[in-house]
């Protein structure tokens, strides 16, 4: 009976490009989804970019674009990556979508109306300088369990703790290095341990791999606390339904994206979503995603599900990490590399059978070895899988008006290839590619032994043993075929030039099962090339390049947000800009004022006459230090009265702001009171 499936991939974040860890997961995904429509079934496979939260907008704000602008160029960049490396969507959306937004406040709703939602006040870290609540990956600091410095705010990569930003020791924000202030802030909740019972159950069931369903159990067994699902303006995301400034936490309306996306490729197609979507419906609903957010969609994600009257997914299977070269990918290694970068110089094919080669169905990482990758590939595809074709098709090419024998000369031989097919389909459909790439290479080699042992290239020199070479051929290119049948899934592309060669359609899972004779081929063409070292070395160059780039501008002094929200002031003549004073001026005296958190007190001399000015530079000097140093001030900027007495003209600053103010003239044997032109 002909399975229908629906299969998703984690959201990638529009923030930026994909790199070739991203890839380990929706080559997984891809190849599966591939796997089940060679077999006959019903399989969609829908993904989306992940288009809100905070880093979005501060990253559109820098460059001074609005941040739909941003989630569409990031949109368009995805989707030729994905393309680059042959994954195959049935639909790819953005979370920033209409579908979204009235499934995500449906979903809220229904469990608010359930009393699944709380609303309280807590305390929220919050940038001075930015006037901004900061999220948990905008706060960075020592991780208040084991004390590695510059960790995230939400949790420690070096021992797994998780917390909350008001307990992180020595914080700063990401966005000016500020130290966080606590503010509070009314906020929604969705109550989790409403679920407890639920969620044990469902871990229970077998939807999810027993490594994972281990670490959930231990939150389960500790009391599953209430989830923040809201965030404070200004937030890039979905305003929360009957709130002014509140909004949707990028996590609540991420997963609903799986749903936003089937349901753009319902309306678009005409399938029907509550065949998959409604409780009871007896579709297959499987999410891949690395295991790292294993906790949102094997506690959060079903929860949400079940409160909005949805059906659970059917598994949810977790992956591992992506290492190179033995180590955590890197960027001051190179080896942080970019998709593009890898497409620019090496070919997507190769990679997907390297991965696939590694992949198991359990959460272990799986390791990049670049010399391996080029061994690897030269030998088992070029110099193995396509030898066996290439070695066979120039006589029938050639010598038998590229025609199949109307038989085969060992059909036990070929028997094993196609009684081989469902001990590779169940490593296929239960995940252990590198299994099935073992079953596949295992044949290959014993085509490679076959024709080796026959030597058509000796017999085709004979007159008497001439014929014979037609029917050996013939059962080589069978094999080929056969074994190109297997790897489809994996090599869409090297599948499609062979079946081209082939001439007879396009392969199934079942074509291995009626073996090509009495048939005319194409003539052969190269089919795949080696890789040559020199390639990964320029692929590395260039992605070095990259990285340097994008250090140097993630380097680049982040405006403050008077800088970055002041309009330019309507433009003067020189004649007006003439009529300031700048003058240098020595400071005299320097002292914090009482009350004010921001401002330092100067005394000023100019050229023998003496100035009190306020300054809000306190988050970047000590009083103390500024004692005797040279400044520049407008002097004859008329006297403001303030709160805290009177500011008699006005010092320059450059700076984004933050500790990173400067407003030191350099001491070059300048005198205080003189004109600066």
């Amino acid at each position: 009976m002909t399975r229908k499936i629906l299969v998703t991939s984690a959201l990638p974040y529009a923030n930026g490009p994909i790199h070739i860890g991203h890839m380990v997961e929706y080559i997984q995904t891809d190849i599966w989804a591939r796997f089940q429509r060679l077999r006959g079934n019903s399989c969609y496979y829908v993904c989306a970019d992940d288009a809100h939260g905070t880093p979005i907008m501060l990253r559109a704000q820098q460059e001074g674009i609005e941040p739909q602008e941003l989630i569409d160029q990031v949109n368009k960049e995805h989707r030729e990556d994905f393309a680059g490396f042959n994954v195959q969507f049935d639909n790819y959306h953005t979370t920033h979508s209409e579908e979204n937004r009235i499934l995500s406040e449906a979903v809220y709703l229904a469990a608010r109306d359930a009393g699944h939602i709380d609303t309280k006040v807590i305390k929220q870290a919050y940038d001075p300088e930015a006037e901004m609540f900061l999220p948990d990956r905008f706060i960075k600091g020592d991780c208040p369990n084991c004390g590695t410095s510059d960790q995230y705010g939400d949790n420690c990569e070096a021992c797994g703790a998780t917390y909350s930003t008001t307990e992180v020791k020595n914080a700063y924000s990401v966005v000016t290095g500020a130290t966080p202030i606590e503010k509070d802030s009314e906020h929604h909740f969705f109550k989790l341990g409403n679920f407890t019972d639920f969620l044990a159950e469902w871990l229970a069931s077998g939807a999810v791999q027993k490594e994972v369903v281990n670490k959930m159990n231990e939150w389960v067994e500790d009391g599953l606390a209430d989830w923040d699902i809201s965030r404070d303006a200004p937030y890039w995301g979905f305003k929360i339904p009957d709130t002014e400034d509140k909004y949707f936490y990028v996590w609540l309306d991420a997963p609903i994206g799986y749903l936003a996306s089937f349901k753009n490729m319902c309306d678009r197609t005409g399938e029907s979503f509550d065949d998959y979507w409604a409780e009871g419906s007896d579709a297959e609903v499987y999410h891949f995603i690395g295991k790292d957010i294993a906790y949102f969609h094997t506690l959060f994600w079903p929860a949400q599900l079940k409160a909005a009257g949805y059906r659970l997914p059917t598994g949810v299977n977790c992956h591992g990490f992506l290492k190179v070269n033995g180590e955590k990918m890197s960027k001051s290694r190179g080896t942080f590399i970019q998709a593009r970068v890898f497409l620019n110089h090496l070919p997507a094919e190769q990679l997907r059978y390297y991965f696939a080669a590694k992949l198991s169905n359990s959460i272990d990482d799986i390791d990049l070895n670049l010399e391996d990758f080029q061994v690897r590939s030269n030998s088992e595809l070029v110099g193995k899988l396509v030898n066996i074709a290439s070695r066979c098709a120039g006589f029938v090419n050639k010598r038998f008006d590229n025609t199949l024998a109307a038989e085969l000369p060992d059909p036990e031989l070929y028997a094993q290839f196609s009684k081989a097919s469902e001990e590779i389909a169940e490593s296929y459909e239960t995940r252990q590619y590198s299994r099935a790439m073992r079953q596949i290479m295992g044949l290959a080699d014993l085509a490679n032994q076959y024709i080796d042992s026959n030597k058509p290239w000796v017999l085709i020199k004979d007159e008497a043993t001439f014929d014979q070479v037609q029917g050996i051929c013939t059962q080589g290119i069978n094999m080929f075929r056969a074994l190109i049948g297997y790897l489809k899934p994996v090599l869409p592309e090297l599948a499609q030039k062979s079946e081209a060669f082939l001439n007879a359609g396009e392969l199934n899972w079942e074509s291995v099962q009626t073996p090509l004779l009495n048939h005319q081929v194409t003539k052969f063409k190269p089919l795949m090339t080696r890789i040559e070292g020199t390639q990964i070395e320029a692929m590395l160059e260039e992605n070095n390049a990259v990285l340097v780039a994008m250090q140097d501008k993630a380097n680049k002094p982040k405006l403050s947000k008077h800088l970055t929200d002041d309009p330019i002031k309507p433009e003067i003549s020189y004649e007006d800009f003439d009529k300031i004073d700048l003058r240098i001026a020595r400071i005299d005296k320097a002292e914090a004022v009482k009350g004010a958190d921001k401002l330092i007190c100067l005394t000023l001399d100019v050229g023998g006459e003496k100035r009190q000015v306020f300054a809000g530079i306190k988050s970047a000097y000590e009083p103390e230090a500024l004692v005797g140093k040279l400044t520049v001030m407008v002097a004859n900027l008329a006297p403001r009265k303030m709160r805290f007495g009177l500011s008699e003209g006005m010092v320059l600053a450059a700076g984004p702001g933050g500790s990173d103010l400067f407003v030191l003239h350099p001491d070059d044997g300048a005198d205080a009171g003189m004109r600066v032109k």
